[in-house]
């Protein structure tokens, strides 16, 4: 940062931090010293793009690092969820296989606040499913939601997606860190350019991981400081006092009971093999990739999940079709799963085929029309997870 003025470790800007209910579970293993696991749930910045080494220098391996150093190396274990590309919708359906699966798990941090559109409840839905959901499934766990800083998370006010987020936490009690604020108040500052820390606006380098390092740091160094009560906010009781569960949901359809199931586990189907997936490049997938794939029209496939709502995870590329899909008997409806983005690389996609506020029983059927998009260079359509929530 060349141009930048030089800056002092006491002159730091620092994130808005709302502890609110507090870390009530995992202080309290701290402070008896007993190991701790915890996860990071969010998009690419968390799973570390930008950094130079994903796994060391980014916000998420920095952080793991001072917990080891402050709790001791044994007694830290932590889960990268972090998947490029993936909102708080998927993520709300990530939370079982790609979190919770893992064991017991003391704090979780949710970072969606760049990756969520302009869709206010969707994005309540997703959220507000990852708190309802790990609470329903894993009661001990505490959570804290992570605003990350890109160019529509910068400027005067509080940012949309921020706003929207900041509701679901404010309504559940769920501590926040503004990492964004902080970056906003450095470069009204002029310590330094957003494009400094993050050239392409979005992922940051190795230095704006460091700084967002630092804003975790000051989030949680109370928490480990082990001669301390529990830490909330006047007016907040701690999370392992207040049922959430209680609480009246802000989105009737939110995705509480998400979670994705193997393609395999389907018992209908027709065209289709299962295969792990042989094409190259991959991108935002590191876990088991088998799917059920279909090259040619009239391959179908049937299920049956009960639930509020259901959708499909979709392995999309340069050379995906179009799909087609009914639920309970109704008229198909087409997909064209070609995009820019395929162009690229094959990379996960969620599609949403049903959705409501009751549980109620859907039969879906899936089928290959055969048919592309002008730009694709092919027909293929590839089933990677079956989504129910």
């Amino acid at each position: 940062m060349s141009d930048s003025k030089p800056i002092h470790a006491h002159a730091y800007p620092q994130p808005i931090i709302h502890t609110r209910s507090g870390l009530p579970a995992f202080q309290d293993k701290i402070r008896k010293g007993l190991p701790v696991t915890v996860a990071f749930l969010g998009g690419s910045i968390t799973e570390g793009a930008g950094a130079s080494d994903a796994d060391k220098t980014s916000w998420r391996g920095l952080t793991q690092a001072w917990l080891e150093d402050r709790h001791g190396a044994g007694r830290v274990a932590c889960i990268n969820a972090g998947v490029g590309g993936t909102d708080s919708t998927f993520g709300a359906h990530r939370l079982q296989e790609h979190v919770l699966e893992h064991g017991p798990v003391d704090l979780l941090f949710v970072e969606f606040s760049v990756n969520d559109g302009t869709d206010r409840s969707e994005s309540i839905r997703g959220m507000e499913g990852i708190v309802r959901g790990c609470k329903r499934r894993s009661p001990q766990t505490d959570l804290c939601f992570v605003y990350t800083a890109a160019d529509k998370n910068l400027g005067p006010g509080v940012p949309f997606n921020i706003a929207v987020h900041e509701e679901v936490a404010a309504y559940y009690g769920i501590p926040s860190v503004n990492y964004a604020s902080a970056i906003q108040q450095g470069v009204e500052e002029g310590r330094w350019t957003w494009r400094e820390l993050a050239p392409d606006g979005v992922h940051p380098n190795d230095e704006g991981h460091a700084l967002y390092a630092r804003f975790a740091r000051e989030f949680l160094e109370p928490f480990l400081e082990t001669g301390l009560d529990a830490i909330a906010e006047a007016g907040h009781v701690t999370s392992m006092g207040r049922d959430v569960l209680s609480l009246p949901p802000l989105e009737a359809g939110n995705y509480e009971y998400g979670r994705m199931i193997r393609a395999d586990s389907i018992l209908s189907q027709r065209g289709f093999d299962y295969n792990g997936l042989q094409h190259r490049p991959v991108m935002n997938w590191r876990y088991d990739d088998g799917h059920l794939e279909a090259l040619n029209e009239g391959a179908s496939l049937s299920y049956i999940v009960t639930g509020r709502g259901t959708g499909l995870c979709l392995f999309m590329g340069p050379d995906s079709g179009i799909l087609e899909y009914a639920v309970n008997g109704g008229p198909f409806q087409e997909v064209n799963l070609f995009d820019d983005w395929c162009k690229l690389a094959y990379r996960p996609v969620i599609i949403v085929l049903a959705s409501g506020s009751e549980p109620a029983e859907m039969q879906v059927e899936v089928r290959n029309t055969g048919r592309k998009d002008m730009e694709s260079l092919g027909t293929r359509l590839q089933v990677l997870r079956i989504l129910s929530h």
